[in-house]
């Protein structure tokens, strides 16, 4: 019933991505997973073909489409690397999309260019080790000195953190010693005071990038303030609508593809004389 919600530019994209996934992306999920490798050959290969920027704006460098055909690219490469599904659903919905929507006009000149076109990967730093679902118990601060930001804390399991050239991130504002709440800020990778920790030892999607962020005594200037910073709490809770999206995605993909690999597997396994999707409770 696909065709009640896909238009012809959907079914050509979908076309286009499965192709691709199934040629370029499979052929180097089982290596990059087994050892843990970022896919950078095809995350570069996917920034080639316009995938890194698919709902952005055309100015930026972006295909101008919309959230479904962004769910249908991700679902696709989801069926067959979720590690590079992953690193795309992230830097998209978390590293890019809230410059885009709460940017100031010199801050999407400055760094969606190079998002949005892939040249640059962006991660998004909200979890915490005493703040994870609890988002509001964000215990990283940003004290306000003059025109700069003195920020300390430490962000975790941040997604693409490794490989990133920009990371958001949320921290408790400071002024004259008054909490202001939740803000967010643009952080560049090469900043003094940040520290990239090791990549953490993972059960699965081994190829995605996920380490610990560090901050001491890290100065950024004033304009890197993300949107308003009084709203900086619901602003963060907005993009991560958006991530949610794509992660169902991401995961509808990993389970079409884990469901298609059994059921090969289940009409070359042979026992007691038959392949043992035969048998009625693998057939069911």
């Amino acid at each position: 019933m696909s065709w009640i919600y896909f238009n012809e530019e959907h079914l050509m994209l979908q076309k286009m991505v499965r192709e691709f996934a199934i040629n370029e992306i499979k052929p180097l999920a089982q290596k990059i997973d087994e050892e843990g490798l970022f896919p950078s050959e095809s995350i570069k290969k996917m920034a080639d073909l316009g995938l890194m920027g698919i709902p952005w704006d055309e100015k930026y460098g972006g295909n101008n489409m919309d959230t479904l055909s962004l769910v249908i690219a991700i679902e696709e490469i989801g069926k067959v690397c979720v590690s590079t599904a992953a690193t795309m659903m992230a830097h998209t919905s978390l590293g890019t999309a809230p410059i885009v929507a709460f940017g100031t006009k010199e801050q999407k000149e400055k760094y969606l260019p190079d998002l949005v076109t892939g040249k640059k990967i962006g991660a998004f730093g909200l979890t915490e080790p005493n703040a994870g679902s609890d988002a509001g118990n964000t215990q990283t601060t940003a004290v306000l000195d003059e025109n700069n930001f003195i920020i300390n804390g430490q962000k975790a399991f941040c997604t693409n953190a490794g490989v990133a050239d920009t990371i958001i991130i949320t921290a408790k504002l400071i002024e004259n010693g008054v909490d202001k709440g939740i803000s967010a800020f643009i952080i560049e990778s090469n900043t003094a005071g940040l520290t990239i920790g090791k990549p953490e030892k993972k059960m699965g999607w081994r190829g995605s990038d996920t380490r610990s962020v560090f901050f001491e005594n890290m100065i950024i200037p004033k304009e890197n303030t993300l949107g308003t910073p009084s709203k900086g709490f619901q602003q963060f809770l907005n993009t991560l609508v958006g991530g949610r999206i794509t992660i169902g995605a991401l995961s509808l993909g990993n389970a079409q593809g884990a469901y298609q690999l059994a059921l090969n597997y289940s009409k070359e396994r042979e026992a007691f004389g038959k392949s043992i999707n035969k048998f009625q409770g693998i057939s069911f």
